[in-house]
């Protein structure tokens, strides 16, 4: 039995006592209504047993588990409503300090200003599958706060909670072959989120071949269900285009020959967990366990989608005051709504000319309304320390990558001896470090009005 599973079993027997301490039995109904579930969760609240808080606990996350749309925006209104900080406390705290700022009155104060919900969800949590339970209820709240703005508030505790909960320090590194449980594997699959795994000979053919790996990060309490994954192929050179990497004809090569390890997939498994990083720990372990296996690599490259693209040109091409598209420039990106222009090689040419001076535009100097790159495959990357390499034309001609990028894909460099410098100059100036070919075709095009220079890098080797 794994520690996992007799911790698990732990849990549940010591629930089950505590549903006899409360009178639940197995069977007995689910209290149902928000009042009711207002009472349980007070109760669970001033609960000091073990074994009867972990059943309260359990009680709240059934009643969960059968509310429909609307029960579950009540619910989230519920912990935003009634169980905010105790703002009786609060007054009290914020008296004390204004009179004696000492350090008890520090702690009372942050005490006071916690919200209850935080604490609810902490006791939630010791349920039976409650960590997975809270995920996915996350997962809903994600969606519901689209609507309902006020639900921002919960969905920053339930932040703070997981930041704390999935911290790099309880996650478990874990390689993922062809011999890797089925159960785990058809997770692969299903979570795939870049480049679509169609059947089983599919994966065989990402994970099998000695010039493939695949690495994923495990939360001890979700052992069987990867947090997110990486694919990793190890090649000779720099990448292109996804062909090069996923071409079922291509001929494997020796591991100990490869030069270069390429991340051409990176796939986060779980979207209540959105927001929480632990992306860039992955890549830089992965960079670890592959430089101790194969010390002849000398190159960590990524080959990346670029998903907002497409979106942006089209509302650049639609706005009447583009500060990034002249007039000729929206006449010449018609030549995108001829049917077939990538198959064409006299419009793929002229395609070319266009897009990739608008694509380092794109990176360059779109930004988000805090001064961050608009696209957030990049903002990732870029946080991490990784340069922006080679805009890499009709890398990707599947229907998805011809949608969002027109087919562009992106290499970011890993260059380790650079990793921290060029971290520190996106993380505390916004600087995006770039190669000089992309710089040259911002140079060569139209600038863009207000926009702030990018910082050049230095050649890769």
């Amino acid at each position: 039995m794994s520690g996992t599973s007799f911790f698990s079993d732990m849990l549940q027997t010591i629930t089950d006592r505590g549903r006899k301490l409360l009178s639940f039995g197995p069977r007995t109904p689910l209290i149902s209504g928000s009042s009711n579930i207002d009472r349980l969760c007070e109760l669970l609240l001033t609960s000091r047993g073990e074994a009867s808080g972990m059943a309260l606990a359990a009680q709240i996350l059934q009643h969960w588990s059968r509310l429909d749309e609307k029960g579950q925006r009540d619910f989230m209104l519920l912990l935003f409503e009634k169980f905010g900080p105790d703002e009786t406390k609060l007054d009290a705290a914020i008296q004390t300090y204004q009179t004696d700022r000492t350090p008890r009155a520090v702690l009372e104060l942050h005490q006071a200003a916690e919200p209850r919900r935080q604490e609810l969800i902490r006791r939630l949590n010791l349920a039976p599958n409650g960590i997975s339970t809270l995920v996915n209820m996350r997962e809903c709240l994600l969606a519901l706060k689209v609507k309902t703005p006020e639900l921002e508030a919960v969905d920053a505790d339930f932040s703070h909670l997981f930041a704390s909960w999935f911290n790099r320090g309880f996650l478990i590194l874990r390689p993922i072959d062809w011999s890797t449980p089925a159960h785990i594997l058809e997770k692969i699959i299903r979570y795939e989120a870049v480049h679509e795994i169609g059947d089983w000979d599919e994966l065989r053919r990402r994970l099998a071949p000695a010039d493939r790996r695949c690495f994923a990060f495990f939360h001890p309490q979700l052992s069987d269900d990867p947090l997110i994954f990486v694919e990793v192929a190890l090649t000779k050179t720099i990448p292109e285009a996804i062909s090069d990497v996923l071409d079922e004809t291509r001929a494997p090569i020796p591991a100990q020959d490869a030069k270069t390890a390429v991340f051409y997939s990176i796939s986060n498994c779980q979207v209540g967990l959105r927001g929480i990083s632990f992306g860039n720990f992955l890549i830089k372990q992965v960079v670890e366990d592959l430089r101790r296996d194969f010390p002849n690599l000398d190159t960590f490259v990524t080959l990346s989608p670029v998903p907002g693209f497409a979106n942006w040109l089209s509302k650049e091409k639609q706005s009447e005051h583009s500060e990034l598209l002249t007039t000729e420039d929206k006449k010449a990106l018609e030549i995108l709504d001829e049917p077939g222009w990538a198959n064409d090689p006299v419009l793929e040419t002229a395609a070319k000319e266009i897009l990739l001076p608008l694509a380092a535009r794109y990176f360059l100097n779109a930004k988000t309304p805090d001064g961050r790159p608009l696209d957030p495959v990049s903002r990732f990357h870029l946080g991490n320390g990784a340069r922006l390499e080679r805009i890499n034309f009709l890398a990707d001609r599947s229907d998805r990558a011809m949608r969002q990028a027109y087919g562009l894909m992106v290499n970011y460099l890993y260059k380790l001896d650079d990793i921290e410098a060029n971290h520190e100059a996106f993380a505390q100036r916004n600087e995006i470090v770039s190669a000089p070919p992309i710089r040259k075709l911002l140079r060569h095009d139209k600038p863009a009005k207000n926009s702030a220079p990018a910082k050049s890098g230095t050649n890769p080797k």
